[in-house]
């Protein structure tokens, strides 16, 4: 490896890591295995976050696919990133008691979604085709949603009347790479209506803000991720586009290139919004072992946003499953 020169140093961005909504999905998964017992069964991952999973994994958590392979009378999680309505039917089908443990801001979307179709408005969701969150959102009213992936995608876009349509987003995008999608969509549909705020998260907006700060000073980035966490991947782009010469996205320290170190004195640290700070630390003694061991926050937000856990934990729900089943017994 070329020799680094000068002193080294990393600037670790703030705030990263846990947003409320992931805290909240996670705390949950957790709170039922300790209320209810194993197995929990979870539909899809409760975030997008490699570690996590295996953790809630080892814990008795056990993450499907579909609600149809979660065995009559058990409990299922929904995912932080949102269901459509079919999916509760499935569940109430299969005999299985649900916990929501949607993110809030997500919800937001999903109601904002079914009051825009209740008043015939065609509306544009800007998301990326097959992210678990736009198909939730999709199914909330799927005759009235078109989707938008990215400015390119304004072109093709054709709608029922100009003068009612309306622009929703998925939460976990690039706010700039939206806002020129916005911006190329009011292009062409002049009255295209805003949603009351922004659909984009605070904790995806904050992220963003702070990567860029780093990426000022830092010639490599790194974001600890998964490769399928879309708010993590936004990160390394952002971060690019804001003029870091190099930016890469990691799950483990273990997975960090010793030849991205070559002729850098400055590194940016930070994650995305489903990775726990034990990763963070991983990195950072990583880094440290390398001559990297003073650490400089860089502080762009506050963040005090907190969510309450799903109403469902305050229930009996192994007594609600047992009573779907209708022979007084569920799984436990």
């Amino acid at each position: 490896m070329t020799a680094t020169t000068g002193p080294r140093r990393v600037l670790l961005a703030a705030p990263r890591g846990y947003c409320a909504g992931v805290d909240r999905a996670v705390i949950a998964v957790e709170k039922a295995l300790e209320q209810y017992g194993a197995p929990i069964y979870v539909r899809h991952e409760i975030v997008h976050n490699k570690y996590v999973v295996q953790t809630l994994e080892r814990k008795g958590a056990i993450f499907v696919e579909q609600t149809q392979e979660v065995p009559e009378g058990s409990i299922v999680m929904f995912s932080a990133h949102g269901v459509a309505p079919a999916v509760h039917d499935e569940a109430a089908a299969g005999k299985l008691a649900t916990i929501d443990a949607t993110c809030p801001l997500v919800t937001k979307v999903h109601k904002e979604a079914v009051r825009f179709a209740k008043e015939d408005y065609d509306i544009l969701l800007i998301g990326h085709e097959g992210h678990e969150e736009v198909i939730g959102t999709s199914g909330e009213a799927p005759d009235h949603i078109t989707l938008v992936d990215g400015p390119e995608d304004v072109a093709n876009v054709e709608v029922r009347d100009e003068s009612k349509v309306v622009w929703l987003s998925q939460t976990t995008l690039s706010v700039d790479e939206t806002m020129e999608t916005v911006d190329a969509l009011k292009a062409k549909f002049p009255n295209l209506l805003s949603p009351p705020s922004d659909d984009i998260c605070y904790a995806t907006q904050n992220r963003q803000i702070a990567v860029k700060k780093l990426a000022e000073d830092a010639e490599l980035v790194i974001v600890v991720g998964s490769k399928n966490s879309s708010n993590s991947i936004r990160m390394v782009e952002v971060a690019l586009d804001a003029g870091a010469p190099a930016a890469h996205l990691v799950d483990f320290a273990a997975e960090i290139d010793e030849t991205w170190l070559e002729g850098v004195t400055t590194v940016g640290l930070t994650s995305g919004a489903s990775v726990p700070d034990v990763l963070v630390d991983g990195v950072l003694e990583w880094l440290a072992e390398r001559g990297y061991a003073d650490v400089e926050t860089v502080k762009t937000a506050d963040e005090s946003i907190t969510f309450s856990l799903p109403k469902e934990l305050r229930r009996d729900l192994r007594a609600e499953a047992a009573a779907l089943t209708g022979d007084g017994s569920s799984e436990k």
